[in-house]
């Protein structure tokens, strides 16, 4: 689903203008953003858990030329389900 999928989504759902759907799909992801850059995990109840991994410098080649290269250390998103989303997903896969 993209972002714009969403937004139609929620001004179908709730019954508003697309424009206030987009203020409200951009107000909450600006706000997550925000939280993640600062260092804060944000924990959906019943969704999931987005964190910032932090992984370390490390040597690695590249794959074409087999070079050596040092790979500097990075800060990623990640995301862990919560049990009742990983549940709905795995049922609805056995269906």
């Amino acid at each position: 689903m993209t972002k714009s999928e969403v937004i139609e989504a929620l001004a179908e759902d709730i019954n508003i203008e697309i424009n206030e759907a987009r203020d409200i799909v951009n107000t909450v992801l600006t706000s997550m953003s925000s939280a993640l850059i600062q260092g804060n995990d944000i924990q959906l109840r019943g969704f999931g858990t987005f964190k910032i991994r932090k992984y370390n410098s490390y040597i690695g080649h590249n794959p074409k030329t087999g070079v050596k290269t040092t790979v500097k250390p990075k800060k990623l998103p990640f995301f862990k389900p919560g049990k009742h989303l990983a549940q709905a997903v795995n049922e609805a896969r056995n269906e």
